[in-house]
């Protein structure tokens, strides 16, 4: 060993220790010198691991929101694909008036749709800016992807609409008959 130093060189010609043995205290020695020493962290690292935990939490929660809207979109697209198959063609000579957006809106009507419109067997869907006459097995389909879609739906039983009247009112008004062939 060239580089040995000078009590290592005496401990050997006195044979006291072996020549590998200076060879791995030699190692050691410099691999204590050279080695990255684990230091503590920094406030910076530990600041910098903190703001990239912050980010990653921030880029899930953002792409959790996408997925979201993006299923929204696939749900009311599948919305608009049963519309489109299965909408009646609303052809009659009479007017059904309905509200929507606190506007009266009139679709052509005939007889049997009028009654079928009255009875809950057919019900009227937002179709873009019109409106359309859909049966009441693809109006269920389309509730389930986007119930905004419908705008007019007499089947419904009373304890799926919003009671917007207390039972007081219901009392009072129940005075009042409503003849069953109103037409408006």
């Amino acid at each position: 060993m060239a580089k040995a130093n000078p009590l290592q060189e005496q401990l050997l010609k006195a044979g006291l220790v072996k020549k590998s043995k200076v060879a791995a205290v030699a190692r050691e020695q410099h691999v204590a010198r050279h080695a990255k020493a684990q230091a503590a962290p920094s406030e910076a690292t530990l600041e910098a691991e903190r703001a990239r935990a912050e980010k990653a939490e921030r880029d899930r929660a953002l792409e959790r929101e996408r997925k979201a809207q993006a299923q929204v979109a696939e749900l009311r697209a599948q919305a608009r694909q049963i519309i489109q198959d299965r909408k009646l063609a609303a052809a009659g000579e009479i007017e059904y008036r309905f509200s929507v957006d606190t506007a009266i809106r009139t679709i052509l009507v005939s007889d049997d749709q009028r009654r079928k419109l009255a009875a809950g067997a057919l019900v009227i869907v937002r179709v873009g800016e019109s409106f359309a006459l859909l049966p009441r097995v693809a109006a269920d389909k389309v509730r389930e992807r986007d119930a905004g879609m419908i705008v007019l739906d007499h089947g419904l039983s009373a304890d799926a609409e919003p009671a917007a009247s207390s039972s007081e009112d219901d009392a009072y008004y129940a005075q009042f008959q409503v003849p069953d062939d109103l037409v408006w």
